[in-house]
């Protein structure tokens, strides 16, 4: 299977039932994503395309991170020795004289991929966020009885909230509940069907909508900032221009006059960001924000968020951006009903199996009550043991021997499970444990399945 992005407009309770499937799956898979958790759980070997070289890193998410960083520190550890054995070498060609011989010339040309590996540098894209925010008053935004629906369909009954600075808030619930549409009847373009929200005079929003920016046709990257302005108010007074507002945003000068239809999808997404923020905003509204943005992008976007002093709303079917950014969650459940829940999206997840636990018990108790029917059984005569079993000798001999082997096969996954644990494994040891231990599985399975035909028949 070949998945790009299979995380992007699905809902959290699909995405996590695909998460479960592809994690039983025995097929191969190949998958392009953003979705942290899905390389966390899903993934057992990652590759990382940098300055047009291909890494191969054998484990998930979190394994991936430790040995690139690992590999870097050992990069610059390696030029830093070069550069040092390169004034020594550099000296010595400095003093010699111009005819060499042989074991000179060799030295020489040594020196030329000294010289290669000293100059070498470490490409590292660094973008960073630093855009003032307006200055935010005592009233934000207040919801007055809201409600809101189209014909029959009811979306939100009676919603009351009072926003309060510095707020993080995450909404979750399935497609078609009323999440864009409160955040639309925030930002004005929808109205209420009763009540009212009031928006403080202070306010200025910044609403990063998910069908993203809809730019001119034939208008180039540089042409769209200076729309908004030429000169970006940053924190502490100082300023910076559009086009060095770009290159902090990692748009290179050769990109500043390319046209926007050109770029691709995760770039657009970035320029995108960029209009919104520049704007200063104070009450910031982010729909879907980590569709087609890279990883590196996200987590300079998360420690932007963890600084940002305004309010903040998150609407996401992110699980990992989700958990760390929002204090607490909108749960829409359907037919107008919003549940505020104290936490992020792992407490909204424990509150629904919280629910759906107390709804069984709820229905246990109200189940009616059947009165035992009392049978009297005749007396059966007893089977002589050569009915009950049907095994042969051989087959007897067979599903004894299942057993142990069943038995052998389950200590050797978990003694393989506990070494692949080992951070100190070479990438080789690592293949040939996880190919081992696909045959185990592969082999259990063909035991269990023949143990249970023939318990069947005992």
């Amino acid at each position: 299977m070949i998945l790009d992005e299979p995380t992007n407009h699905l809902d959290l309770d699909m995405i996590e039932w695909l998460e479960a499937e592809l994690s039983k799956s025995k097929s191969t898979i190949i998958m392009v994503t953003h979705d942290r958790y899905f390389l966390e759980v899903v993934c057992n070997t990652i590759f990382e395309m940098e300055d047009k070289t291909m890494f191969r890193y054998n484990g998930n998410f979190s394994y991936y991170l430790e040995k690139k960083a690992e590999r870097e520190e050992m990069l610059q550890s390696t030029i830093s020795k070069a550069k040092n054995l390169m004034r020594t070498e550099l000296e010595w060609i400095r003093r010699q004289p111009k005819a060499r011989g042989t074991k000179q010339k060799a030295r020489v040309d040594a020196f030329d991929g000294l010289k290669e590996t000293a100059t070498q540098k470490i490409k590292k894209d660094e973008l960073s966020i630093d855009v003032q925010m307006n200055r935010l008053g005592s009233k934000i935004v207040e919801f007055h009885h809201v409600g809101k629906s189209f014909g029959d369909k009811l979306l939100i009954t009676d919603f009351d909230y009072t926003f309060k600075r510095g707020e993080k808030v995450g909404i979750v619930g399935n497609n078609g509940t009323g999440k864009s549409t409160l955040l639309n009847m925030i930002v004005g373009t929808e109205q209420p069907t009763k009540g009212k929200i009031v928006v403080g005079d202070t306010i200025v929003i910044g609403y990063y909508h998910q069908d993203g920016m809809k730019f001119k046709e034939g208008q180039r990257v540089i042409e769209a900032i200076k729309e908004i302005a030429e000169f970006i108010p940053l924190s502490k007074g100082r300023t910076m221009s559009a086009a060095q507002f770009l290159e902090k945003f990692l748009f290179p000068r050769d990109l500043h006059w390319n046209m926007i239809e050109k770029l691709s999808g995760g770039e657009k997404k970035r320029l995108y960001l960029m209009t919104i923020l520049m704007k200063n905003p104070n009450f910031l509204i982010l729909d879907e924000p980590t569709n087609d943005l890279d990883i590196f992008v996200l987590s300079v976007l998360e420690d932007y968020l963890h600084e940002f002093e305004g309010c903040l709303i998150v609407v996401s079917h992110d699980r990992y951006f989700m958990d760390k950014m929002v204090e607490h969650t909108f749960y829409f459940k359907g037919d107008g009903e919003i549940k505020d829940i104290l936490g992020n999206y792992t407490a909204y997840r424990e509150y629904q199996k919280a629910v759906k636990q107390s709804d069984r018990e709820a229905e246990k108790k109200s189940a009616p009550k059947v009165e035992p029917v009392i049978i009297e059984e005749k007396p059966v005569a007893e089977k002589s043991e050569s009915s009950k079993q049907k095994l042969s000798y051989k087959e007897k001999q067979e599903f004894d021997s299942l057993e142990k082997d069943i038995q052998s096969l389950n200590a050797e996954k978990k003694n393989i499970a506990e070494k692949m644990m080992d951070t100190t494994l070479s990438g080789d040891e690592i293949s040939k444990l996880s190919m081992r231990l696909a045959e185990i599985e592969s082999m259990a399975d063909e035991k269990e399945m023949r143990w249970l035909e023939l318990s069947e028949r005992v």
